[in-house]
């Protein structure tokens, strides 16, 4: 029973989008852009879906006026922060700590800390598992596809030189900062977009997609090159 409280005390610790702005130094349309991208997968994992609210601000001008935001419990806000970069993550563990410390304070006045039912490591731990399952479905259409570099390897050549003749053919264009099939070619099942992840300068993790070649685009490209 007294589990049970603790865990109801936890999940009644709340953090709201604009908290987690001011924490981290995030613009709040970023944070709330982060929240609903993850939202999905939150949902399918554990079955419920974030508590959106809405919050009076002052204007530069004078005046306030109502804006939507989001209320985390600690669990929920720890995974959207697998989204940051280590040091917003750092600075949202060490206020949910704070927090955390604040309540047993006034809990256990003077008793010893107990130990936390679920860790921020093990919250983060989990967010990341979830993240890197939806990137591997999102992938799993094109499992077992070669990338250019592969192929211009086997082939004995460079990667710009393949990608070089495949636009010169008409099979592939350049568009939005990657390679993509032009429509002629787009229905053969030559190549899949497989999704990657990388940090941006700000820190905001973001997601592109590039091609990798199905045996059938491989035999294309032989016939080419």
């Amino acid at each position: 029973m007294k589990d049970n409280q603790n865990l109801t005390a936890m999940d009644a610790q709340r953090m709201t989008s604009l908290e987690i702005a001011a924490i981290t130094g995030k613009p709040h349309k970023d944070v709330l852009k982060a929240i609903r991208k993850m939202e999905s997968a939150w949902e399918q994992e554990c079955g419920g879906n974030f508590s959106l609210t809405s919050e009076k601000v002052d204007m530069p001008q004078g005046g306030v006026r109502l804006i939507p935001v989001f209320s985390l419990t600690k669990a929920e806000c720890l995974y959207v922060a697998t989204k940051f970069n280590d040091a917003a993550r750092a600075r949202l563990v060490l206020r949910w700590q704070q927090l955390e410390k604040e309540r047993i304070s006034k809990q256990l006045s003077g008793s010893s800390e107990p130990k936390l039912l679920v860790t921020e490591k093990e919250i983060l731990q989990q967010g990341d598992a979830i993240r890197r399952q939806q990137i591997e479905d999102e992938n799993r259409p094109a499992d077992g596809c070669l990338t250019i570099s592969e192929i211009a390897k086997m082939l004995d050549t460079t990667v710009k030189a393949v990608n070089r003749k495949l636009v010169e053919e008409g099979v592939q264009y350049w568009n939005g900062g990657r390679y993509k099939l032009t429509p002629k070619y787009t229905d053969r099942g030559l190549a899949k977009d497989r999704a990657f992840h990388y940090y941006s300068l700000d820190g905001e993790k973001k997601e592109r997609a590039y091609l990798v070649w199905t045996s059938i685009g491989m035999e294309l490209i032989r016939t080419i090159i």
